[in-house]
């Protein structure tokens, strides 16, 4: 008789999902102990599937998994956190698709993955609150994610001499991944000057908590400006375009488009 396959209970967010066959679907997710997992629903996609609900992208959910040779089968379902209030706003779906995309891209299996686990609950419990800084908080967990997994940007110190930066005109090297002085920055190639009041607010972004960060007023062209140089260095630590964040351009620029429109 052949062995009965172990089964193991986890918590997991789902981060992505496709079908497969006639009604079953295949699921990643990111787990506390196990890091990254595929995992298969069976018959999730029946209309009498009671597992279907708690499924959803998004979801904090608690499995039992039977282990397989393929994929492990999600054999009980019941959801923790549903995150409803982000499912009512577009806006907040792209930015959960953001961020679960970026803990997919970054996460493995069986890394040491409780805390970027507690990171994504924490920024999924964000995106369902009522706060209002969300483009300046995805710069955090942007800066706080890529610290977890070891691409963390050098900021304090010159890439080549070791010196400490100081407040003046530095150079950035998304490439080397972090500032040279001035008299190194001309000698290295593929750098571009960063004025120190937009170094200053990396800085503080990287070494803060949330809370610390959230209380600064920032002005919106700021905010952008840190949000490009952590989207291009994100593309190319992952040397790949981000899917999800074309989705986010296009509800931008429909959201300004139509603010013009309505003011005129």
């Amino acid at each position: 008789m052949a062995e009965r396959s172990r089964t193991y209970r986890t918590q997991a967010v789902i981060l992505r999902r496709r079908d497969y066959a006639d009604a079953d679907r295949i699921l990643t997710v990111y787990t506390p102990r196990l890091g990254k997992v595929e995992l298969i629903a069976k018959g999730v996609r029946k209309t009498t599937s009671r597992k279907a609900g708690h499924l959803e992208l998004f979801s904090h959910a608690s499995l039992l998994v039977a282990q397989a040779r393929t994929w492990g089968i999600v054999t009980e379902v019941t959801t923790v956190e549903s995150f409803l209030h982000l499912r009512s706003d577009l806006d907040r779906i792209s930015w959960a698709g953001y961020v679960c995309e970026l803990v997919d891209a970054f996460g493995s299996a069986e890394d040491e993955s409780q805390p970027l686990w507690e990171m994504l609950l924490y920024a999924l419990r964000m995106l369902d609150s009522d706060e209002a800084q969300i483009d300046l908080f995805l710069r955090w967990f942007e800066m706080h994610l890529l610290s977890l997994v070891g691409f963390q940007p050098e900021l304090f110190n010159c890439l080549a001499c070791g010196d400490e930066l100081q407040a003046v005109t530095n150079y950035l090297s998304l490439a080397a991944g972090g500032v040279f002085c001035p008299r190194c920055g001309e000698a290295a190639g593929g750098t571009e000057p960063i004025e120190p009041g937009l170094l200053k607010v990396l800085r503080h972004i990287q070494r803060s908590s949330w809370t610390d960060v959230r209380a600064v007023q920032l002005r919106p062209q700021t905010i952008q400006a840190v949000e490009n140089i952590l989207y291009r260095y994100l593309v190319l630590v992952l040397e790949r375009q981000l899917r999800s964040v074309d989705f986010v351009r296009r509800l931008r620029s429909a959201r300004n488009q139509l603010a013009v429109t309505s003011n005129q």
